[in-house]
C-alpha cells in the first residue's frame, strides 16, 4: 500500500521547518540583491509571508524563540566585539552625549505623541516613550560586511546604544516593578547595587577567565564554544538581576574585544555562524509576529502603526541631526548615525511584550492589541529604513576609503605586498600564520604563500607526506580567517636556498620565519639558515618565537637601533607592527635614542595604532634590562636589527645573540630585519652566489685605524 502524502499547514515537523528556514536564508538575499534591497529586509518580509498571519506555512514555535534570542544576543555581542576600543575611548564623551541627547529627544517626542495624538494614559505613554528611545543595531552586519567598524560615527552610535538601551530598560523595569508590587525604595537600591556589581564582575573577571582559557586551549572548537558560553553567561546573569540579557551580551563583547583579533580564525567563525544561522533566524522570527490583516480590519491599528512609525523615524533623525551639528560632523556621518540607530527591535520588543502582559486594575492591558500590532509594524519599517540608510552610507564611506587608499599608495614601490611563510614545524605553524594575518594589508586581499622545503633525498616519500601535512595545516588556519593560501612544496640543496628562490619566484615582500621555542637563541637566530636568508634577500624578514599563543599578546615592546630611520624599510616595519598592535588591541612601546625617537613618533602617528603607541627614550638602544623589567609573560619583545653593511648596522650587533639569550630566553620574541634597498643582480657572482656583503669588515677596520691613531696621540702626549 502506498503511503498517503498529505501536507497540513502549518508544518510542524522539525526537519522540514529547518529546511524551509535554510531555503529562505539562502534565496532571500539572491532575489533581493537584484532589487538592491538589503538582505535584512528580505528575512523580515519572508517571516511575514510564512508566518501565522501570512500564508501560515510555519508556526512560530520554540525553535524560533530559541534561535531568535541567540541571534539577538549575537547582534549585540558582535557590536561590542568588533568595536575599535581606542576609537571608542576617543569618542567616549561624544557617545555619551549622543546617547543622552537621543534618549531625551525620542522619549519626549514619543511620550507627547502618545498623550496628545493617541490619547493614552500617563503610564502607557511613559512605557512607549522608553520604546521610542531605544534602538537595536540591526543593520550592524552591513557595517561588518563593508569593514567600517572603526568609523567615528559607528563608534559614537555604539557608545550611545549603551546609554539609550540602559535607560530604556531601567524605565521598563520600573514600570514592570510597579505592577508587581516591587515599588519600595529598597528594591531599586538593591537592583542598582546588583547591576553595578554584575557589570564590574563582567568587566574585570571575564577577561581573566578568557585569557587563561585561550592560553591553555588552542583547539578551535573549544574556543568557539567557550566564547558562546561566556556570551550566554553574561546575558543570563544580567537577566538574573532584573535587566535584559542584551546588555550582558554587549558587555561580554566589549571585554573580549582585546582578546579576539579582528582577523583571527576565531573571529571569522563567530561572524560566520552568527550571520549564517542565528541572526537570520531572529529576523525571520520578527517578521512572523506581524499581523498584516489586523492593520486593515478596522479599528485603531493602522492609525497607531502609522503614528508610531513616523514618530520613531522622525525622532531618531532629529537626534542624529542634533549630534551632527553639535560635533560638526559631515553629512554622511549623520546618515550613518541615523541608519544604525533608527531600527527598533530588541528593547522595543521586550517593552511591548511586557506591557501587553500587564493587566491594570480596570481589567485592560497596559498595552493593547492595536499597540502590539502597531509596534511590530514599526519594527518592520524601522528595520527597512535602517538597512537602506546604513547600506547607502556604508557604500559612500567604502568608496571614499578606496579613493583615499589609491591616492595614498606609494608610487615608488610597484611590488604588491606578498608574505611568504616557510613552514616546517607543526608546533609553530599556527602562530606564524596568525602573525602573517595580523601584519598583512587586508585592503589588497592577496593570498599568503606557505612554503615547505625538502632537502634530504633519503626517505623522500615520508618527507613529502610531512610537507603536505604542514602545508595543509597552514591552509586550514588561514582559510578559517577567510584568507587564501598558495601552498608551495620545493626541492632544494638547503632550506635557505629554497626560501630565497621561492621568495624571488613569488615576488615575496615579507618573510615570516619561525623558531621552535626550545631552540637555543644564539644557535638558531644567527645560524646558517638566518645568515643565508638575510644575505640572499633584501626584503623584510621576521624571525618569530612565541611562548604563548600569538593572539593572547597584551603588549609589544620594540627596541630600535640608532639611525634606523634612514633604512629603506623603516616606514614599512612600523606599519606592520602597528597593524599587529591594532589587531591585538594592545599598546606598543618603542625604545630608542632621542634622535630616532623623534622620527618614530612622526611615522607612528600616521598608522592605525597611533593611539596605542608609547615611546621610551633610552641612552643606549640595547639597554634590554630596562625593557625586560617592564615585560610580563604575555608581552612580546621585538628587536629591530640590521644587516651587515646597512646604515644602522653597528658592531654592537655582534653581542646581540648573547644579550637576547640573557634577557629574552623565556619571552616571546621577534627579531626583525628591515627591508634594504634593492640590489642589482650583478652583485651576485658564481664564487659568492648569496651575495656576501664585504661591508661587514669596514666597521672593524675603522675601529682598528681609530685605535691606532689614539695610540699615536697618547705616545706624543707622553
Amino acid at each position: 500500500m502506498p503511503h498517503d502524502i498529505a501536507i497540513t499547514l502549518p508544518i510542524t515537523d522539525p526537519t522540514w521547518i529547518f529546511f524551509l528556514v535554510l531555503l529562505i536564508i539562502l534565496f532571500a538575499p539572491m532575489v533581493l540583491e537584484r532589487l538592491r534591497i538589503p538582505h535584512i529586509i528580505g528575512m523580515i518580509l519572508a517571516g511575514v509571508a510564512i508566518g501565522e498571519f501570512g500564508f501560515n506555512i510555519l508556526e512560530r514555535d520554540s525553535s524560533f524563540e530559541l534561535f531568535g534570542e541567540v541571534g539577538l544576543y549575537y547582534i549585540m555581542f558582535l557590536a561590542g566585539l568588533e568595536m575599535d576600543m581606542e576609537d571608542f575611548k576617543k569618542n567616549k564623551s561624544k557617545g555619551i552625549i549622543f546617547g543622552l541627547l537621543s534618549f531625551a529627544i525620542r522619549f519626549g517626542i514619543g511620550m507627547w505623541s502618545c498623550l496628545k495624538l493617541l490619547n493614552f494614559g500617563l503610564t502607557t505613554s511613559i512605557l512607549m516613550g522608553c520604546m521610542y528611545a531605544s534602538h537595536t543595531l540591526i543593520s550592524y552586519p552591513i557595517i561588518s560586511r563593508y569593514g567600517l567598524s572603526r568609523l567615528r560615527s559607528v563608534n559614537i552610535t555604539i557608545g550611545g546604544t549603551i546609554i539609550v538601551d540602559t535607560l530604556a530598560l531601567i524605565g521598563l523595569a520600573i514600570i514592570s516593578g510597579m505592577y508587581k508590587g516591587d515599588t519600595s525604595g529598597m528594591f531599586w537600591v538593591m537592583m542598582g547595587i546588583k547591576v553595578t556589581l554584575l557589570t564590574a564582575f563582567i568587566i574585570f573577571v571575564f577577561p581573566i577567565i578568557a585569557r587563561r582559557f585561550f592560553r591553555n586551549y588552542s583547539d578551535n572548537i573549544m574556543q568557539f564554544v567557550f566564547v558562546l558560553a561566556m556570551v550566554f553567561l553574561g546575558a543570563g546573569l544580567m537577566q538574573f538581576v532584573g535587566m535584559e540579557g542584551i546588555l550582558g551580551a554587549f558587555l561580554t563583547g566589549l571585554v573580549l574585544n582585546r582578546l579576539i583579533p579582528h582577523v583571527s580564525p576565531l573571529m571569522n567563525r563567530l561572524e560566520f555562524v552568527g550571520n549564517a544561522i542565528f541572526i537570520p533566524y531572529f529576523l525571520i522570527g520578527v517578521g512572523m509576529l506581524i499581523d498584516v490583516n489586523a492593520l486593515f480590519a478596522g479599528g485603531q491599528a493602522l492609525k497607531v502603526a502609522a503614528i508610531m512609525t513616523v514618530v520613531a523615524i522622525g525622532s531618531k533623525w532629529i537626534g542624529a541631526f542634533a549630534t551632527q551639528k553639535i560635533f560638526g560632523m559631515k553629512k554622511n556621518e549623520r546618515n550613518m548615525i541615523f541608519g544604525l540607530s533608527s531600527a527598533s527591535a530588541a528593547a522595543t520588543l521586550a517593552a511591548v511584550l511586557v506591557g501587553h502582559g500587564i493587566i491594570m486594575e480596570n481589567g485592560e492591558r497596559l498595552i493593547n492589541d492595536d499597540v502590539l500590532n502597531g509596534t511590530i509594524v514599526m519594527i518592520l519599517f524601522t528595520c527597512i529604513i535602517s538597512s537602506l540608510a546604513t547600506e547607502r552610507s556604508a557604500r559612500k564611506f567604502a568608496l571614499e576609503e578606496k579613493l583615499h587608499f589609491n591616492d595614498s599608495k606609494d608610487d615608488t614601490d610597484d611590488v604588491p605586498e606578498q608574505i611568504l611563510i616557510p613552514v616546517a614545524n607543526p608546533e609553530t605553524t599556527e602562530n606564524l600564520i596568525n602573525l602573517a594575518l595580523m601584519i598583512r594589508d587586508t585592503k589588497l586581499g592577496r593570498p599568503l604563500v606557505a612554503l615547505s622545503v625538502i632537502t634530504d633525498n633519503k626517505n623522500i616519500q615520508e618527507r613529502k607526506q610531512q610537507c603536505g601535512k604542514n602545508l595543509e595545516k597552514a591552509a586550514m588556519i588561514a582559510a578559517s580567517a577567510d584568507v587564501k593560501v598558495t601552498p608551495v612544496s620545493r626541492y632544494d640543496l638547503n632550506v635557505a636556498s629554497g626560501i630565497i628562490h621561492s621568495a624571488e619566484e613569488y615576488n615575496a615582500t615579507n618573510l615570516v620565519i619561525g623558531l621552535h621555542w626550545k631552540a637555543n637563541i644564539i644557535d638558531s637566530f644567527f645560524g646558517k639558515l638566518t645568515e643565508g636568508v638575510l644575505k640572499g634577500t633584501y626584503r623584510e624578514v621576521m624571525i618569530a618565537r612565541y611562548l604563548v599563543p600569538s593572539t593572547t599578546i597584551r603588549k609589544i615592546h620594540v627596541a630600535v637601533p640608532p639611525q634606523a630611520e634612514y633604512e629603506a624599510g623603516f616606514v614599512k616595519w612600523i606599519d606592520h607592527l602597528s597593524r599587529m598592535a591594532s589587531q591585538l588591541g594592545c599598546h606598543i612601546v618603542f625604545y630608542a635614542e632621542s634622535d630616532t625617537l623623534k622620527y618614530l613618533k612622526e611615522v607612528a602617528a600616521k598608522f592605525s595604532a597611533a593611539g596605542l603607541a608609547q615611546f621610551e627614550e633610552m641612552e643606549f638602544w640595547n639597554d634590554f634590562y630596562r625593557m625586560k623589567e617592564n615585560m610580563y609573560d604575555t608581552h612580546l619583545a621585538v628587536i629591530v636589527c640590521a644587516r651587515r653593511g646597512s646604515i644602522s648596522y653597528d658592531t654592537s650587533f655582534e653581542r646581540l645573540p648573547s644579550l637576547l639569550s640573557k634577557f629574552f630566553q623565556e619571552s616571546s620574541m621577534i627579531v626583525l630585519y628591515p627591508e634594504q634597498p634593492h640590489q642589482e643582480e650583478g652583485h651576485r657572482t658564481f664564487s659568492d652566489p648569496l651575495g656576501h656583503n664585504e661591508y661587514q669588515h669596514y666597521d672593524k677596520a675603522r675601529e682598528w685605524v681609530t685605535d691606532l691613531f689614539k695610540m699615536d696621540d697618547d705616545k706624543k702626549e707622553h
